[in-house]
């Protein structure tokens, strides 16, 4: 009799533990589909965020390219550069952009920027949809008379706000910048940043006349399209 019981006994509880089984094979096969899924997403994230980055790429090239040529044979004459990587459009001599101390434009500087910024703008204009900002940065060496270092560094931001400003409205009263006058407004910023940015010397030293610089760097919108993909993949 005991031997039917126990036969029974163990024929719910093998019958109990395959009802178990078949449950976490289950449970196991919808976690599979949700981190099935889940890859899924983030692979065309993934994608996504590649195709951004490498239309970026492919635009930073673009406008290094077309600056380049354009300015190539100006550049030694004017001791300026062109950063592929950052698309900074610098002017290295600062004996020619403003007396020292001053934020008034040199005439020289006038006339440099009578010859530069139209063709800078023509250059511009066909990538003005990657574009997000053109921001003059006004840069300055770490000196101030005898001033302490932190009291320099604030009369040098000051200064180099003050400089960047002369830049942007001497642009914009140009004639040619009455054709695109909303664009500008609406892209340009103008940014000093002291002597946060300084250049040195192989040897570590400060090279306060390299230091002392204005630049147009151009910043396309590749990360506000960036964030719009992640936003759009959390909404």
């Amino acid at each position: 009799m005991s031997t039917v019981f126990d036969r029974k006994s163990s024929e719910q509880d093998e019958s109990h533990w395959l009802s178990v089984s078949d449950l976490m094979a289950g449970l196991m096969m919808v976690f599979l589909f949700i981190a099935i899924a889940l890859m899924q997403n983030a692979f065309k994230e993934r994608d996504k965020i590649k195709e951004v980055a490498v239309a970026y790429q492919d635009n930073q090239v673009a406008i290094y390219e077309a600056l380049q040529t354009e300015f190539s044979q100006d550049l030694s004459r004017w001791n300026a550069d062109i950063d592929e990587d950052t698309l900074t459009f610098t002017f290295k001599a600062p004996e020619v952009l403003f007396k020292e101390g001053s934020s008034m434009l040199s005439p020289d500087y006038r006339s440099l920027l009578d010859e530069f910024f139209p063709r800078y703008m023509t250059i511009l204009m066909p990538f003005k949809e990657s574009i997000n900002e053109i921001r003059i940065e006004g840069h300055t060496s770490s000196d101030w008379n005898s001033l302490n270092a932190d009291d320099a560094y604030f009369e040098n931001m000051r200064l180099s706000q003050e400089r960047t400003r002369s830049v942007l409205r001497y642009v914009y009263s140009l004639k040619i910048t009455s054709n695109y006058s909303v664009w500008v407004k609406s892209h340009f910023s103008a940014v000093g940043l002291s002597s946060s940015k300084l250049i040195y010397d192989e040897n570590g030293t400060e090279n306060k006349v390299r230091s002392r610089r204005v630049s147009f760097r151009v910043l396309t919108n590749a990360d506000i399209q960036i964030k719009q993909i992640l936003q759009g993949e959390e909404s």
